[in-house]
C-alpha cells in the first residue's frame, strides 16, 4: 500500500493541540503483530484507522517478521494443535520460567483468550501448519505459521488493505501530545516532513528498545556493545521513552529481556530466528577459558532456550562455545551457518581458538561423569552427570563420536521487558490513573506479564490478545 496523502497544515513543526482535523478515529503506532491486530480489530468495529510504521515498506512488520509460532491453550484438538494444553498447565509453565514475576490477572487473561484469538487469526488469512521436526517439541502447545512470520504479517497487511486502513511508512513519531493521560495527537516525521496528526484514540504498539545499544548499555554496561540484535533495527524505544516522559507508569526491569544464544557469526541486527542455536541440550557449553558454566540439560528446551542469552552475556567477552559429537548432529534445527567440523576433538578445539589443555580437561571430566541410562531427546530423561559442577541433569552423553562439531555463541536480544503499565482493557495508566484515550499492546507492555524468562511463542500470544483488546477498546471510545 502506498503512503496516503494527508491534508494537513504544511511544515507544522510544533505540536498544536486542537489545530487541524483528525486524520482518523484511531491512530496505531507500530506495525508488528500487536499493532496490526489492533488496527484490524478497530477497523472491524467501524473505526477509521491510520497506522504509523517507522520502517520502509520492505522492513515492515517489526520483529514479527521473524516469528514462527503462537502458543495457545486448548482443551482438546484445535486446528493443528493436538491433545490438550489447558489454562492451568500453561500458567504453571509461565510461573516456572518467570519465577512468579508476572501479573496473574493479565497473564490468565492472555492465556484464556488464546483459543479464540487462534480462530480469529485464521479468519484474517493466517494459515497454520503442524510443528516441524527439531522445533523444540512444540506440537501440543504451539501452532506454527505456514510461511513463518513474514507470511503472518503479509496476511495482516492484506487485511488492512481490505479494510481501507491507511498505512504510512517511513513515519517516525517524534513526540506525543499527552496531558494528564489524554492524548491529542502525535508529531510525526514522514520522509523528512513533520506533521501533527490528531485522532480520538491512540494505540501504542511500537516495540521495545532492544536495537538502541546506548539504552541497553545503561542497564547492562559495556557488555551490551557485544550483543547481537535478532530483530528489526527500528525498535529503538523512542515511543516508549516519550510515553514514559509524559507520566505513564513503567513496568519491568530494563535489564530483563528475551535473549537467546545465537550463532556468533550472525549480523549485528535483523538476523532473525534462523541464527538461533538449539544444540545446547545435547552439547557441552564452554566459555573462552574452556570452562562449563551452567547445566545444559536443566529442562526441555522451550522452557530454557531464552535464558541462554543472559548466561552467555555474563561470560568473558560475552562469548561461549557449544560442542557436540556426531550422534547429536541431527537432533535439533540447525543454524543458518554451518558448524565448524573436525574428525578429532583436539583439532576442533584448536580450530575454534579455545585453550587446548583446559578445554580437553573439561570435556574429559564431563565424559567421565556421564552415567548409563536411556536417552530420550524430546523429554526429560534423567540421563545426568555425577560428581562434576555444574551438573548436566538430562541428555548427558559423552562427547566421543566423530566427527565433532562446534558453534560460537553470542547473546541475541529479541525484545526488552521494560514497558508501560496497562490494565485488563489494555489502557495505559498515568500516575496510577487510567488514560482517557491511550492503549498499549505488544512488546511495549509485555513486561506486565513477562517479568523475566520466556516461553516459546508467548510473545505472539500477548501481542495478539492485547492488540485485539486495545483495538476494540480504542474503537469503542472513538465511536462513542
Amino acid at each position: 500500500m502506498t503512503t496516503p496523502v494527508i491534508e494537513l497544515q504544511p511544515d507544522l513543526r510544533i505540536m498544536t493541540p486542537g489545530v487541524g482535523s483528525p486524520v482518523a478515529d484511531v491512530i496505531v503506532i507500530g506495525a508488528g503483530n500487536a499493532a496490526l491486530c489492533a488496527a484490524i480489530t478497530a477497523a472491524e468495529q467501524g473505526a477509521k484507522v491510520t497506522l504509523l510504521e517507522r520502517a520502509p515498506r520492505s522492513y515492515r512488520g517489526g520483529n514479527s517478521r521473524h516469528t514462527r509460532n503462537f502458543r495457545c491453550s486448548h482443551d482438546s484438538d484445535l486446528g493443528v494443535l493436538s491433545g490438550a494444553y489447558q489454562l492451568d498447565e500453561f500458567y504453571d509453565d509461565l510461573l516456572r520460567v518467570t519465577k512468579g514475576n508476572t501479573d496473574e490477572k493479565l497473564a490468565k487473561l492472555v492465556i484464556s483468550n488464546a483459543p479464540e484469538s487462534y480462530q480469529w487469526m485464521t479468519k484474517q488469512g493466517v494459515i497454520f501448519q503442524p510443528s516441524l521436526s527439531g522445533t523444540l517439541s512444540l506440537s501440543r502447545t504451539n501452532a506454527f505459521f505456514l510461511g513463518g512470520g513474514k507470511a503472518l504479517v503479509n496476511a495482516y497487511f492484506q487485511r488492512c488493505e481490505d479494510l481501507n486502513i491507511d498505512i504510512i511508512y517511513n513515519a517516525t513519531v517524534l513526540d506525543l501530545q499527552i496531558e494528564n493521560g489524554d492524548c491529542d495527537g502525535v508529531l510525526v516525521d514522514i520522509e523528512g516532513a513533520q506533521r501533527y496528526l490528531r485522532a480520538t484514540s491512540f494505540v501504542v504498539a511500537a516495540g521495545g528498545f532492544e536495537s538502541n545499544k546506548e539504552w541497553l548499555a545503561e542497564a547492562w554496561g559495556e557488555a551490551a556493545k557485544n550483543f547481537l540484535i535478532r530483530g528489526t533495527p527500528y525498535n529503538r524505544g523512542e515511543v516508549l521513552r516519550q510515553v514514559l516522559a509524559h507520566g505513564a507508569d513503567s513496568i519491568g526491569d530494563p535489564s530483563q529481556c528475551h535473549a537467546v544464544a545465537i550463532d556468533g557469526r550472525a549480523p549485528e541486527y535483523d538476523g532473525g530466528i534462523v541464527t538461533r542455536l538449539d544444540c545446547v541440550p545435547f552439547a557441552v557449553v564452554l566459555n573462552k577459558h574452556g570452562e562449563r558454566f551452567y547445566d545444559e540439560g536443566e529442562d526441555v528446551w522451550p522452557k530454557r532456550y531464552a535464558i541462554w542469552g543472559r548466561l552467555v552475556a555474563a561470560q568473558p567477552d560475552q562469548i561461549a562455545y557449544a560442542i557436540i559429537d556426531d550422534k547429536s548432529s541431527e537432533l535439533f534445527m540447525p543454524s543458518v551457518f554451518p558448524a565448524t567440523c573436525c574428525d578429532s576433538l583436539s583439532d576442533l578445539v584448536n580450530e575454534m581458538g579455545l585453550p587446548a589443555k583446559e578445554t580437553m580437561a573439561t570435556i574429559e571430566a564431563f565424559n567421565d561423569a556421564c552415567s548409563e541410562g536411556e536417552f530420550h531427546p524430546s523429554e526429560l530423561d534423567g540421563l545426568s552427570t555425577e560428581g562434576i559442577t555444574p551438573a548436566k541433569t538430562n541428555w548427558a552423553r559423552p562427547i566421543i563420536t566423530p566427527p565433532f562439531r562446534g558453534y560460537m555463541l553470542r547473546p541475541g536480544v529479541t525484545f526488552t521487558y521494560l514497558g508501560i503499565n496497562v490494565d485488563e482493557t489494555a489502557r495505559v495508566t498515568f500516575n496510577g490513573n487510567r488514560s482517557k484515550n491511550v492503549w498499549a499492546a505488544g512488546e511495549i507492555m509485555a513486561g506486565n506479564i513477562l517479568g523475566e524468562g520466556y516461553l516459546a511463542g508467548f510473545g505472539m500470544t500477548i501481542g495478539t490478545v492485547f492488540g485485539r483488546i486495545a483495538g476494540q477498546q480504542a474503537a469503542v471510545h472513538a465511536n462513542s
